[in-house]
Protein backbone atom coordinates (compact mmCIF):
# COMPACT_ATOMS: atom_id res chain seq x y z
CA UNK A 1 0.00 0.00 0.00
CA UNK A 2 1.26 3.50 -0.82
CA UNK A 3 0.78 6.24 1.74
CA UNK A 4 1.48 9.82 0.81
CA UNK A 5 1.95 12.40 3.52
CA UNK A 6 2.72 16.01 4.11
CA UNK A 7 3.36 18.07 7.22
CA UNK A 8 2.35 21.73 7.17
CA UNK A 9 2.10 24.65 9.56
CA UNK A 10 -1.35 25.15 11.06
CA UNK A 11 -2.90 27.40 13.72
CA UNK A 12 -2.59 24.45 16.14
CA UNK A 13 1.03 23.56 15.43
CA UNK A 14 2.24 21.09 12.86
CA UNK A 15 -0.42 19.20 10.89
CA UNK A 16 0.26 15.84 9.27
CA UNK A 17 -2.13 14.66 6.58
CA UNK A 18 -1.66 11.21 5.06
CA UNK A 19 -3.64 9.44 2.38
CA UNK A 20 -3.81 6.36 0.25
CA UNK A 21 -5.09 6.41 -3.31
CA UNK A 22 -8.60 5.90 -1.83
CA UNK A 23 -8.67 8.74 0.71
CA UNK A 24 -7.33 10.29 3.88
CA UNK A 25 -6.03 7.69 6.31
CA UNK A 26 -4.39 9.80 9.00
CA UNK A 27 -4.59 13.37 10.34
CA UNK A 28 -2.44 14.29 13.31
CA UNK A 29 -1.47 17.42 15.21
CA UNK A 30 1.83 18.00 16.97
CA UNK A 31 4.81 20.21 17.45
CA UNK A 32 7.47 18.21 15.59
CA UNK A 33 7.48 17.04 11.99
CA UNK A 34 9.74 14.13 12.90
CA UNK A 35 7.51 12.96 15.78
CA UNK A 36 4.42 13.12 13.54
CA UNK A 37 6.17 11.21 10.76
CA UNK A 38 7.48 8.60 13.25
CA UNK A 39 3.93 8.14 14.54
CA UNK A 40 2.67 7.63 10.97
CA UNK A 41 5.43 5.08 10.23
CA UNK A 42 4.49 3.16 13.39
CA UNK A 43 0.81 3.28 12.45
CA UNK A 44 1.50 1.89 8.97
CA UNK A 45 4.80 -0.01 9.27
CA UNK A 46 4.47 -2.08 6.10
CA UNK A 47 3.32 0.73 3.81
CA UNK A 48 5.42 2.38 1.14
CA UNK A 49 5.68 5.95 2.48
CA UNK A 50 6.10 8.88 0.10
CA UNK A 51 6.03 12.62 0.46
CA UNK A 52 3.10 14.30 -1.26
CA UNK A 53 1.14 12.78 -4.12
CA UNK A 54 -2.42 12.13 -5.14
CA UNK A 55 -5.01 14.62 -3.88
CA UNK A 56 -3.03 15.27 -0.71
CA UNK A 57 -2.40 18.98 -1.37
CA UNK A 58 -6.13 19.60 -1.94
CA UNK A 59 -7.15 17.68 1.19
CA UNK A 60 -4.51 19.37 3.36
CA UNK A 61 -5.69 22.78 2.06
CA UNK A 62 -9.29 21.91 3.01
CA UNK A 63 -8.23 21.00 6.55
CA UNK A 64 -6.27 24.26 6.85
CA UNK A 65 -9.35 26.17 5.62
CA UNK A 66 -11.35 24.54 8.39
CA UNK A 67 -8.70 25.48 10.98
CA UNK A 68 -8.73 29.06 9.69
CA UNK A 69 -12.51 29.21 10.28
CA UNK A 70 -13.33 29.37 6.57
CA UNK A 71 -15.16 26.01 6.53
CA UNK A 72 -17.52 24.61 9.13
CA UNK A 73 -16.91 20.96 8.36
CA UNK A 74 -14.85 18.51 6.39
CA UNK A 75 -16.27 16.02 3.93
CA UNK A 76 -13.16 14.24 2.71
CA UNK A 77 -12.95 10.71 1.35
CA UNK A 78 -11.58 8.43 4.06
CA UNK A 79 -9.61 5.20 3.95
CA UNK A 80 -9.64 4.11 7.59
CA UNK A 81 -9.95 0.83 9.42
CA UNK A 82 -12.33 0.45 12.33
CA UNK A 83 -14.22 -2.05 14.40
CA UNK A 84 -17.98 -2.04 13.91
CA UNK A 85 -18.44 -0.06 17.13
CA UNK A 86 -15.74 2.48 16.24
CA UNK A 87 -17.39 2.94 12.85
CA UNK A 88 -20.77 3.62 14.54
CA UNK A 89 -19.22 6.14 16.94
CA UNK A 90 -17.24 7.90 14.23
CA UNK A 91 -20.27 8.12 11.94
CA UNK A 92 -22.28 9.64 14.80
CA UNK A 93 -19.53 12.16 15.58
CA UNK A 94 -19.65 13.41 12.01
CA UNK A 95 -23.30 14.38 12.59
CA UNK A 96 -22.54 16.70 15.54
CA UNK A 97 -23.12 20.19 14.14
CA UNK A 98 -20.24 22.64 13.96
CA UNK A 99 -20.05 24.69 17.15
CA UNK A 100 -21.97 22.11 19.21
CA UNK A 101 -20.80 19.42 21.61
CA UNK A 102 -22.12 16.17 23.01
CA UNK A 103 -21.09 14.16 26.04
CA UNK A 104 -19.65 10.67 25.83
CA UNK A 105 -22.88 9.52 27.49
CA UNK A 106 -25.07 11.29 24.92
CA UNK A 107 -23.14 9.63 22.09
CA UNK A 108 -23.60 6.22 23.75
CA UNK A 109 -27.33 6.89 24.20
CA UNK A 110 -27.70 7.93 20.56
CA UNK A 111 -26.20 4.57 19.61
CA UNK A 112 -28.65 2.77 21.94
CA UNK A 113 -25.73 1.63 24.09
CA UNK A 114 -26.57 3.33 27.40
CA UNK A 115 -23.64 1.90 29.34
CA UNK A 116 -20.97 2.42 26.67
CA UNK A 117 -19.69 5.89 27.64
CA UNK A 118 -16.17 4.61 28.30
CA UNK A 119 -16.18 2.64 25.05
CA UNK A 120 -17.21 5.82 23.23
CA UNK A 121 -14.23 7.59 24.83
CA UNK A 122 -11.94 4.77 23.71
CA UNK A 123 -13.32 4.99 20.16
CA UNK A 124 -12.73 8.76 20.18
CA UNK A 125 -9.15 8.18 21.31
CA UNK A 126 -8.62 5.69 18.46
CA UNK A 127 -9.82 8.16 15.80
CA UNK A 128 -7.08 8.19 13.13
CA UNK A 129 -8.31 11.32 11.33
CA UNK A 130 -8.47 14.17 13.82
CA UNK A 131 -10.64 17.09 12.70
CA UNK A 132 -12.24 15.13 9.84
CA UNK A 133 -14.03 13.02 12.45
CA UNK A 134 -14.61 15.73 15.08
CA UNK A 135 -13.93 13.80 18.29
CA UNK A 136 -12.96 17.13 19.88
CA UNK A 137 -16.72 17.88 20.07
CA UNK A 138 -17.24 15.20 22.73
CA UNK A 139 -17.01 16.18 26.41
CA UNK A 140 -17.35 14.59 29.81
CA UNK A 141 -20.79 14.54 31.47
CA UNK A 142 -19.71 17.34 33.84
CA UNK A 143 -18.72 19.55 30.89
CA UNK A 144 -15.00 18.90 31.31
CA UNK A 145 -12.86 18.44 28.25
CA UNK A 146 -12.14 14.77 28.91
CA UNK A 147 -9.23 13.66 26.78
CA UNK A 148 -7.78 14.48 23.39
CA UNK A 149 -4.92 12.64 21.72
CA UNK A 150 -3.40 15.91 20.51
CA UNK A 151 -3.60 17.71 23.87
CA UNK A 152 -6.32 19.42 25.84
CA UNK A 153 -5.10 22.89 24.81
CA UNK A 154 -5.70 21.99 21.17
CA UNK A 155 -9.15 20.58 22.01
CA UNK A 156 -10.02 23.76 23.91
CA UNK A 157 -8.77 25.91 21.01
CA UNK A 158 -10.82 23.94 18.48
CA UNK A 159 -13.99 24.29 20.53
CA UNK A 160 -13.40 28.02 21.06
CA UNK A 161 -12.73 28.50 17.34
CA UNK A 162 -15.93 26.71 16.36
CA UNK A 163 -18.02 28.66 18.85
CA UNK A 164 -16.51 31.99 17.81
CA UNK A 165 -17.22 31.35 14.12
CA UNK A 166 -20.65 29.79 14.70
Amino acid sequence: MNIYHTVVKSPLGRLLVAATDKGVCSVKLGSSDLALEDHLMAEFPSANHQLDGGNLAIWAAEILSYLDGEKNGLDLPLDIRATAFQHQVWQMLRTIPYGETRTYQQVAQTLDKESASRAVGTACGANPVALVIPCHRVLRKDGGLGGYAWGLERKKSLLEMEQAVD
